[in-house]
């Protein structure tokens, strides 16, 4: 019987110490903007600016030093493409440049004075790309253009100079060799299907560290210790208590997240959504849980509460990067990869990426799984023993 009272009271405690930290999200507006408004306003914004996976008639200035029929003939082939229109024609390069800082322009295309010259001597000719990088999606149309247009122009040239007789030569000679082109797992070729999905599974990890760390700020500016426990609450009288109590908190609003992230931001934007709901739950569970715990553990570091802003915020980036899906997994130093380890985004994200944007099976994840389910677990362990150590900070401040 009494073991059945002692968990009843535990039960309570757990119950009490939830309630009080969804109060208290609602209370504070900086956990309440991080745990519940960022999750659900950001991705949105974000997806509806890339939304449109490419750019149309990117406008650029020409410098056209050569004033050749071929030059002329480049400017309007690329003029002529949906992706790119040459709006300005600039004297030198300085004029050029100034219309890219004056954002009126986002890319140059410069073209000697011996660009004909070089071509009739049977040498090749030089085409100068200047791309403005602040839009990855300029600078995809700007380049990708220019590229695609020199080598129409180069074929044409082979074809004259080659002096054959029928059609089929002419094709041979531009083209030796038939290359079929084919897009995997992202057809549009946009940004947003790239890259995006990989942005909401981060957001999730990113969100939770944030409110959870602001809420623990809180807890310990209140604090007359300094301390994340109070210690004039007989609610809160054991570690495990403490720490499922508050991550009952937490799994409502990371669950509602990751549903959120998951599912509806993709549907709302046409991102690719191969996977099952069984798979995506599968997968989103360890991740969802491993990034509550992450996140009390990096709340165990928090001061105050604009601390977690500088651990957090300005690591969303190259967290980005060590998930390789904007660099390639296999060019990133092996160091760097055994930092990515310490991060449930980086197994987040390639499951989510492989499951939903690739069709994988939950078989062929298996390995992330295993792994988000092992930092939950270690997380889980350095959360106990750090509010065990503060339960003990608390009874010995209340006995002196």
């Amino acid at each position: 019987m009494s073991i059945f009272r002692k968990y009843k009271e535990h039960l309570s405690d757990v119950l009490y110490i939830w309630r009080q930290e969804i109060l208290q999200v609602f209370k504070d507006e900086g956990v309440l903007m991080f745990l519940v408004i960022v999750p659900l306003g950001y991705p949105l914004l974000y997806s509806w600016i890339y939304n449109n996976e490419a750019l149309h008639e990117t406008p650029v200035a020409v410098v056209n030093q050569s004033h050749s029929v071929l030059s002329r003939q480049f400017i309007n082939d690329c003029d002529a493409t949906p992706d790119v229109q040459v709006k300005y024609y600039a004297q030198d390069l300085d004029e050029a440049r100034s219309l890219i800082s004056r954002q009126l322009v986002r890319g140059i295309y410069l073209i000697p004075s011996d660009f004909a010259t070089r071509i009739s001597r049977g040498e090749q000719g030089v085409i100068s790309v200047y791309c403005d990088m602040s839009l990855m999606l300029a600078y995809k149309a700007v380049y990708q253009t220019a590229m695609v247009e020199a080598a129409r122009l180069g074929a044409g040239i082979k074809i004259k100079k080659a002096g054959n007789f029928i059609k089929r030569e002419d094709a041979i000679t531009a083209q030796p060799l038939a290359v079929s082109d084919v897009a995997m797992f992202n057809p549009s070729g946009g940004y947003g299907s790239c890259v995006l999905p990989a942005v909401l599974m981060l957001l999730l990890q990113q969100a939770m560290a944030l409110g959870i760390g602001m809420a623990a700020g809180t807890a310990r500016e209140r604090h007359r210790n300094g301390q994340l426990i109070p210690d004039d609450d007989p609610h809160f009288r054991g570690a495990y208590t403490i720490v499922m109590g508050k991550a009952m908190c937490y799994a409502m609003t990371g669950t509602v997240a990751a549903a959120y992230l998951s599912m509806a931001v993709p549907a709302m934007f046409s991102f690719p959504q191969l996977a099952s709901g069984k798979t995506l739950f599968l997968m989103l569970l360890p991740y969802t849980i491993a990034c509550i715990f992450f996140g009390m553990t990096v709340s165990c570091l928090v001061r105050y509460r604009e601390n977690v802003m500088l651990l957090m915020v300005f690591v969303s980036v190259p967290l980005l990067f060590l998930t390789g899906v904007s660099w390639p997994q296999s060019n990133i130093p092996s160091y760097w990869q055994g930092v990515s380890w310490l991060f449930p985004s980086t197994f987040g994200v390639r499951a989510f990426i492989r499951v939903n944007s690739m069709g994988a099976s939950i078989n062929q994840i298996l390995p992330e799984i295993r792994i988000l389910w092992i930092q939950a677990a270690a997380y889980l362990g350095m959360v106990c023993i750090v509010y065990r150590y503060q339960f003990y900070l608390a009874r010995k401040h209340e006995n002196d």
